[in-house]
């Protein structure tokens, strides 16, 4: 094991961003915005689709070149600072929206989600930097799981403040939030070699991210996995956007039963993260990763034909603890094709995979939503989503088995 101190700072940045993922991303904003900000419910659905869409498209884009400007210009810390403040501030600012103001709450979500899942690309980066490749899904798993924590601590507080009539505090909470738990990353996470300077750094990002991109996909083992990561990443991207306005839509759950809901989730997540990250090294993150998306085909088709609001608490139970595992172990077994030097470019490209995904999932659920009249409609597509991903992972278990990296 490499730097304690290190490895926990950058535990504690999952810790925080958790926050924003849980109350603002997940749970409370999405049922705010559809039922505060939005005049109609089909209005939220479809602006709230957009509005992930939209910023995943643009984390998509950017990412692979910032990736690459991290790598080169030696300023991966400065990046991910920059990207945080940039969340924290948005994130704070959600209490301005009033109702009517949709295209305020679109701006501010599209600007806080762009940073929050962008920062993503830098701080993945740090895993190999901090952890050996025998102990990079535990410690993968530690991050998720502390950050099922924070979820846990957000939510709670989430309660108190809906119960004191203080909904519009909780947006300012999460940003501080944030801030105060990303303070140890800051700080204690190893600086880089001292690279270009940022003006040459970002060039040759640019230059090289085509290279990069190419020779990724030119490998059989590497494009398979990116794509199946795509497609399941895809699914799980449309239940953490949409879940909370099917419970509140489709089987009338409540505010508070919401996020009582979701501190459930988030317990059970944290579990799943902990129980599977040491059995990601010793069984192998690709028998974690496809036990996971079996596990979701299942709950999937299950949630189409439920009809009670105690079943899907089972179901969202279940959901919850392979949530974390999948996520986990995806990345753990991601640093497996990764060259020595270039993680920030790699983790661009799987940035580029999930975050493009995300693009896809939301407006498609939205959009069949609001076309059907039926949220049930939508999670057909989020099923075919799970079976075509692990049909593509499926020839990857001799990957796993030799731990041959691409360019090793």
């Amino acid at each position: 094991m490499r730097n304690p101190r290190q490895i926990l700072a950058w535990c504690l940045y999952d810790f925080a961003n958790s926050s924003y993922s849980a109350v603002v991303a997940a749970v409370v904003f999405p049922v705010y915005f559809s039922k505060e900000i939005a005049l109609s419910p089909s209005q939220g659905d479809l602006w709230w689709g957009w509005a992930i869409s939209l910023s995943m498209a643009m984390v998509a884009v950017s990412s692979p070149v910032m990736g690459g400007i991290s790598d080169y210009s030696g300023r991966r810390k400065t990046l991910l600072v920059l990207y945080t403040l940039l969340a924290v501030t948005a994130t704070s600012l959600l209490f301005l929206p009033q109702r009517g103001m949709v295209l305020l709450a679109f701006v501010l979500i599209v600007v806080a989600n762009f940073a929050t899942e962008g920062a993503f690309v830098f701080y993945n980066a740090y895993l190999r930097d901090i952890a050996e490749p025998g102990h990079q899904g535990r410690v993968s798993g530690w991050g998720f799981g502390l950050g099922y924590l924070g979820s846990v601590i957000s939510l709670v507080v989430a309660i108190i403040l809906v119960r004191q009539g203080n909904t519009a505090l909780i947006w300012p909470f999460v940003g501080l939030f944030f801030l105060v738990f990303s303070l140890p990353a800051f700080f204690v996470l190893p600086p880089q070699k001292s690279g270009e300077s940022l003006h040459r750094g970002a060039m040759k990002g640019m230059r090289i991210i085509t290279s990069t991109l190419k020779d990724a996909l030119s490998n059989g083992g590497t494009r398979r996995f990116l794509l199946s990561y795509f497609l399941y990443k895809d699914a799980l991207a449309t239940i953490i956007v949409f879940s909370s306005l099917f419970a509140s839509t489709t089987l009338s759950f409540g505010t508070e039963e919401l996020i009582l809901l979701y501190l459930v989730i988030q317990v059970t997540a944290m579990a799943g993260a902990f129980a599977f990250a040491r059995p990601a090294d010793r069984w192998g993150a690709w028998n974690v990763v496809m036990l996971s998306i079996i596990v979701w085909v299942l709950l999937s088709t299950w949630t189409y034909f439920l009809r009670e609001k105690e079943t899907f608490w089972v179901v969202a139970s279940l959901g919850g603890f392979f949530l974390g595992t999948v996520q986990s172990a995806s990345r753990a077994f991601f640093c497996r094709f990764i060259p020595e030097g270039k993680e920030g470019e790699y983790f661009g490209i799987y940035a580029l995979a999930g975050k493009s995904s995300s693009i896809i999932g939301p407006a498609m659920f939205g959009l069949i939503s609001s076309l059907t009249g039926s949220q049930r409609n939508g999670i057909i597509f989020v099923t075919v989503m799970f079976v075509l991903g692990a049909v593509l992972l499926a020839g990857l278990k001799d990957s796993e088995k030799s731990e041959i990296r691409v360019f090793d």
